[in-house]
């Protein structure tokens, strides 16, 4: 990837350098550069408040109960971790966050998951390196992430002046619902092959 950014750059560079158009470019590379830092000090402040607020809703016993309501979607999807092992647990507050759309509260129960489901599997088979079928299937939900508040989006169409941010909130719905399905009818079509 390095190499195919670093081409990417020096290809336009170049082109730049050879039409004219360098001290555009150059223009352009500084005004994008104070954007980025404009949209990162938004987005901060975003994960924050939705991280706060996940915080909270943990601390309330909200998250507790909305993991009992995930628990049997879990089975379904992972029969083969026993049902009291920890993973089951990552992989609930990783779902649910996801469905609240805040991707960097799910980011330290995924890592967990993994870890555990990675566990779970060198105590089962002693492979190492080998990714299982549970470790795919929660990859996998966990990229489809079905999302009822898509706060990426909205803080983008604020930032950037959207008329309506949250009008996106519907399609999104819609979309990441399609996605997933597909995820799930995958997932149990490929581990039904074994």
């Amino acid at each position: 990837m390095n190499y195919l950014w670093g081409g990417m750059i020096a290809a336009g560079i170049i082109y730049a350098a050879c039409t004219g158009t360098l001290p555009d470019v150059t223009q352009a590379a500084l005004d994008s550069s104070k954007e980025a830092v404009t949209l990162c000090i938004a987005m901060v402040g975003i994960m924050s408040l939705w991280t706060g607020l996940m915080n909270i809703a943990e601390h309330a016993g909200i998250i507790s109960r909305a993991t009992k309501l995930v628990k049997p979607l879990l089975r379904y999807l992972f029969p083969k971790i026993p049902p009291n092992h920890a993973a089951n647990q990552y992989i609930a507050e990783n779902c649910i966050a996801n469905i609240f759309g805040l991707g960097w509260a799910a980011t330290p129960a995924g890592l967990k998951a993994m870890e555990s489901l990675k566990e779970l599997e060198e105590e089962k088979f002693f492979k190492e390196g080998i990714a299982s079928d549970e470790m795919c299937t929660f990859l996998i939900l966990n990229i489809s992430s079905l999302q009822l508040i898509p706060v990426n989006m909205i803080a983008y169409r604020s930032q950037y002046g959207s008329v309506s941010p949250a009008e996106i909130v519907a399609p999104a719905i819609i979309a990441t619902m399609c996605s997933t399905l597909a995820t799930v009818v995958f997932c149990k079509v490929w581990t039904g092959k074994e």
